[in-house]
């Protein structure tokens, strides 16, 4: 197998001076792969990072750091198993799970929640307003395979997560053509500690190095380079094994040692197994390590050194302690029964020196292995985006809009996902007060009086045909997200998904998605403190659409703060925004009519930040009984969601609702952002607070009935739309059905 190219080997010997043997190639190949050294990416992430009060550690690191007062800190991470989960979706899917628990406990933080967002190839027929009927729907061949792996890989995160005890808060799911034999599973971990107790990561010469947990065993190996290039065939030798149970030690015994102070830096085994470990620590840490390779537990006697120093077997950790604390170290280990052994120390040279039965088989500079020299990729306006600006699209305007709205309710994008959250322990742990399901985002408890939003959000059929606008419209859905929790944002991570980075039109949707980010992050004042790049997400099929996935952090100060979607009966409804026309990127467009096509929406981003900033201050007023944005599916799918998450009817007057929509389709559908609906019983109190903003849109659109009555859309004094609940409900629980009959 290549690990270097040409250039990548011909630099490498430049520096060390001589020809590097078959071991010290394998090393650095494990680094230098684009899944571990961000090759490609790096120096615009390096534009993401910014000083801002409050973080303390931003992107850059295992994983982001906030402080949120009191001596407390927040810590969130996000990572993918992509590669390894579309060939075997269960591991794949559970080892990512244990990778981003690890790089929260590696900065001194406790795991208190996780969130997923999962992209699929279809799992039922699109542009199915022409012959959908959910009760017949049959288990087509040509969608069996997205089934199988959404089930399993949906197992994976459950299993792992509820083994080790750590609640699955949120999430989201996306189903598009693009994801077609393949998927996308990115998993984010929210980390809560003290500030006292973050890992300082200062160490001396000839403190030890101390492997903890699983032995080292042949899976994984190669898996970084697997994951760093396109997925052209399944290598199940590069997926790893999960042992949650042996997670779960190595949580507690890092627990322990942090109470006890015992510990100078801690770091996760991930990508590149010990190759990357050893070379990041030792260079971040400005010192140099000697391994005894032969001290490190194995599973097999015949492993070779370089199986050993790539292999990436899951629930391994390092740690570095200075000698006098060792004993007290082994007595923790020793009570939760984890394996270990002292591989090595640390020294003043700077290397990485690898030893074997006393004989140094690879030595060379740790800052060498650890920074790959980066590339200048080329970029290109890709051509199809001129294509689909010029395109005349044409949908014709449905003669049965009851039909088309519930077939919108029923696009396993926007239906329910109870099929998938079920699965997940969410209560586990105490913290979590609002809980997956029809929610603007979870919510967990960190203190008494402090609560935490959360969520994450992605959009690739937006991002396809505008990566710049797309990755703000993400954003800005985040962000709409938390307020309409109740949460004031403190934090964001991203992850960037694209295909093949060598090819420059893909190139250039990734460089737009970081400028997009830029400039929400600064425009709001909202740090952006984490996130992860992923490449190479294509097969032969050809790449996925642009993925940025977004995860919003927001602090809720006390209970009366949090704000739920669900309203009560005799509720009156106002919207807050203007809806407009621009159907680009939309479901409706895409997945029900297969167009491909039409003007995307522009975020505004003063005005996105105006009605935000209102929502949060009439929420904190207690003006309100319920909020929710409008993204996915539109204003249509935001209040039948309102409605089914209460179980209470509604009657909505369209002709209220602030537009500059040309069709009636339109203004149920449309996905424009910046828009929030919003329910009270003081209707006077409310509307003399939004007078108070000047050109800002809204407008009172209807009201809350009774429990169990019609979902009801009227235009021009007559229903256009009149449903009854049980009924949209089936629709919207679609995704039951398709995978319970699978």
């Amino acid at each position: 197998m290549e690990i270097l190219t040409e250039s990548e080997l011909k630099y490498l010997k430049k520096k060390l001076k001589r020809e590097p043997n078959r071991l010290e190639k394998e090393i650095v190949g494990a680094q230098w792969s684009e899944h571990c050294s961000y090759k490609s990416s790096k120096k615009y992430i390096k534009l993401l990072s910014k000083d801002w009060k409050g973080i303390i550690k931003g992107p850059g690191y295992d994983a982001g750091i906030i402080d949120i007062g009191n001596g407390d800190v927040i810590t969130i991470h996000i990572e993918s198993h992509n590669h390894p989960s579309a060939v075997e979706p269960y591991g794949g899917a559970a080892t990512g799970v244990g990778g981003i628990i690890r790089d929260i406990i590696s900065m001194g933080t406790m795991p208190i929640a996780l969130l997923n967002a999962l992209r699929f190839g279809h799992i039922k027929s699109p542009f199915a307003s022409n012959e959908i009927s959910i009760s017949r729907e049959k288990d087509n061949e040509l969608y069996s395979y997205s089934k199988w792996l959404l089930k399993n890989v949906v197992r994976g995160i459950a299993d792992y997560g509820n083994c080790i005890g750590i609640p699955t808060v949120g999430g989201e799911i996306e189903f598009d053509e693009s994801f077609t034999n393949y998927c996308l599973v990115d998993v984010a971990a929210i980390g809560f500690g003290k500030r006292k107790n973050l890992i300082g990561n200062i160490i001396q010469e000839d403190d030890i190095i101390i492997l903890a947990g699983s032995s080292t065993g042949r899976d994984g190996i190669h898996g970084a380079s697997f994951a760093s290039k396109e997925l052209a065939k399944e290598n199940r030798s590069a997926v790893q094994i999960p042992d949650p149970f042996m997670e779960k030690l190595l949580i507690e015994v890092t627990k322990e040692a942090i109470e006890a102070n015992i510990l100078k830096a801690v770091k996760d085994l991930g990508g590149g197994g010990l190759s990357c470990c050893l070379s990041e620590t030792a260079a971040n840490l400005n010192k140099g390590f000697e391994i005894a390779l032969d001290k490190v537990p194995i599973k097999y006697h015949d492993m070779e050194p370089q199986e050993i120093m790539i292999s990436e077997s899951q629930e391994r950790m390092l740690y570095i302690m200075n000698k006098g604390n060792f004993k007290s170290f082994a007595k923790i280990l020793n009570k939760y029964e984890v394996p270990f052994a002292i591989i090595g120390s640390v020294k003043n040279h700077k290397n990485l020196v690898i030893c074997k039965n006393g004989k140094t088989i690879a030595k060379m500079p740790s800052h060498l292995i650890a920074y790959a020299p980066l590339l200048n990729r080329n970029s290109r306006k890709p051509k199809y985006i001129e294509d689909l600006r010029v395109k005349k699209i044409s949908v014709k305007l449905p003669h049965d809009l009851k039909k088309t709205f519930l077939n919108m309710l029923a696009n396993p994008t926007i239906a329910f996902k109870y099929w998938v959250f079920q699965q997940f322990d969410h209560e586990i742990g105490l913290r979590t007060i609002v809980k997956p399901g029809m929610t603007n985002s979870a919510v967990i408890k960190l203190n008494n009086d402090k609560f935490l939003a959360a969520k994450l959000d992605g959009n690739s059929k937006v991002c396809y045909q505008d990566p710049y606008e797309g990755t703000l419209s993400c954003l800005s859905e985040a962000r709409a997200n938390i307020i309409s929790s109740g949460g004031h944002p403190i934090g964001i991570v991203d992850h960037l998904q694209f295909g093949n980075p060598e090819n420059p039109e893909i190139f250039w949707t990734f460089q737009k998605s970081i400028e997009a980010m830029i400039d929400f992050s600064n425009f709001n004042k909202i740090p952006i403190v984490g996130g992860k790049v992923s490449f190479y997400n294509e097969t032969k099929i050809g790449p996925i659409k642009p993925s940025p996935v977004i995860g919003m952090l927001g602090l809720i100060e006390g209970m009366t703060c949090i704000s739920k979607i669900r309203p009560t009966p005799h509720d009156t409804l106002y919207i807050v925004g203007i809806t407009s026309d621009d159907m680009g990127g939309s479901e409706y467009f895409q997945f029900l009519n297969g167009v491909t096509g039409g003007t995307v929406p522009k975020l505004d981003l003063q005005i996105d930040l105006i009605n935000a900033d209102i929502i949060s201050r009439i929420i904190k007023e207690q003006l309100i009984s319920c909020s929710h944005d409008c993204s996915k599916g539109g204003l249509s799918i935001a209040l039948a969601e309102m409605a089914m998450g209460s179980h209470c009817g509604i009657n909505i007057d369209l002709d209220k609702v602030p537009n500059n929509c040309k069709r009636v389709d339109f203004l149920l559908f449309a996905e424009t952002p910046s828009r929030f609906i919003i329910g009270t019983k003081n209707e006077e109190k409310l509307e003399k607070e939004l007078s108070k903003y000047k050109n800002l849109k809204y407008s009172k659109i209807g009201k809350v009935t009774g429990y169990g009555d019609n979902i009801t859309f009227a235009s021009k004094n007559k229903k256009i739309i009149d449903i009854e609940m049980e009924l949209a409900k089936k629709y919207f629980e679609s995704i039951s059905s398709i995978m319970e009959n699978h």
